[in-house]
């Protein structure tokens, strides 16, 4: 299984087209975003339009930039992308797990009450969990040096291991790579990354 995988975009044109050339390579079977594709909603159409062009799945949570609501009102023009924010979705081995929003919260009592399920449901599962925000204590979390993430995020991935984590947000982290035990922690910033896994 091999994707493309990015995060706050903030409609960047440039970056875009950077992306799509990569997309449209055919080793990359889908892609995975973790928000903030807009400035605030502005350009959404102009994004989704040409992602959904590729005629791949993109798999997209809202960022802080985003809402559910946004994104849901316009999501029906472009069936190859695809909000799965607070759901899971079987790919191959995998389970995707998605949950977008937020940012600077360091505790979230909505994550808390959906991740006790995804707990019990998928925790024999290969698992890959997608948030806009990144986990606390780690190289992607780090603002004016202080790990600002969010607790109940590395409660989670403590407790259920997942494969590998695909944050955003924090700009100063595009780029950077961490590990928790054996789970892989990526924010792949706005130049995205490709991940290959068995």
């Amino acid at each position: 299984m091999k994707f493309l995988t990015f995060t706050d975009l903030h409609e960047d044109k440039d970056a875009l087209l950077s992306l799509l050339k990569r997309a449209k390579q055919e080793d990359i079977e889908f892609l995975v975003t973790a928000g903030d594709l807009t400035v605030f909603g502005k350009s959404l159409r102009y994004v989704l339009k040409n992602l959904n062009d590729l005629g791949k799945k993109v798999y997209l949570i809202p960022g802080n930039h985003e809402s559910d609501t946004m994104l849901n009102n316009v999501l029906s023009d472009y069936p190859f992308c695809i909000n799965f924010n607070s759901k899971a979705i079987s790919l191959g081995n995998y389970v995707l797990l998605g949950f977008g929003g937020g940012g600077f919260s360091v505790e979230d009592a909505e994550f808390r009450k959906i991740s006790r399920n995804w707990y019990s449901q998928y925790q024999d599962n290969k698992t890959i969990l997608v948030t806009h925000g990144p986990p606390f204590g780690t190289k992607v979390d780090i603002l004016e040096g202080k790990n600002v993430g969010n607790r109940d995020f590395r409660k989670f991935i403590d407790r259920i291991k997942p494969k590998l984590v695909i944050c955003g947000h924090l700009h100063e982290a595009a780029g950077k790579v961490d590990q928790i035990g054996d789970t892989k922690i990526i924010n792949p910033g706005w130049d995205g990354m490709v991940v290959e896994l068995n």
